[in-house]
């Protein structure tokens, strides 16, 4: 085992930990107090303080959990036959192929962050220009693939737990 291994896992944790609580966070606590914030006149703090920050560590919790999560796969100790752990996973190969469910599930809600959740927000938050129209989709859009995500972190949390295993070979031979 490499000196990086530990500490490419401890930051994968952390960061998963960080990105999937805010997620749950932001679904199950936070949109309907944001609606009882809102109809009683005081979302602003909310929007103004809160939310960026919250959604700053968010997208970069994802990212890291990412980034450490492919350097673990690239580990040594991760090879199956000849091949590069990150890329069995991704192609999954034998028991390399759980974690590479996971991989791919975690890779979605990634983009899902950026792509579809961040550009939207930045709408509702006020850092990039949009019509009342433009926000009221901005808000459906962010919110489905806000709700992808939680429902895919479900079955992401499941394969990546069991990593390669046994289970990956006899699903996948």
């Amino acid at each position: 085992m490499m000196w990086s291994d530990p500490v490419m896992r401890w930051f994968h944790i952390l960061a998963g930990v960080m990105w999937i609580g805010l997620l749950y966070f932001f679904n199950f606590v936070n949109a309907e107090s944001v609606k009882e914030a809102t109809a009683a006149g005081e979302a602003g703090p909310i929007s103004k303080y809160i939310m960026p920050r919250a959604l700053a560590f968010f997208r970069y919790a994802a990212v890291v959990t990412w980034i450490m999560g492919a350097g673990l796969l690239s580990q040594p100790q991760f090879t199956v036959n000849g091949t590069n752990g990150f890329v069995a996973a991704f192609t999954l190969q034998g028991n390399m192929a759980p974690i590479g469910i996971g991989a791919w599930l975690g890779t979605i809600m990634l983009f899902n962050v950026w792509t579809f959740i961040w550009m939207n927000q930045k709408k509702l938050l006020g850092f990039t220009p949009a019509t009342d129209a433009e926000k009221a989709k901005a808000r459906r859009v962010a919110f489905l693939a806000s709700r992808v995500n939680t429902m895919l972190s479900i079955p992401m949390l499941f394969f990546m737990a069991t990593g390669p295993t046994t289970l990956g070979q006899a699903i996948f031979h």
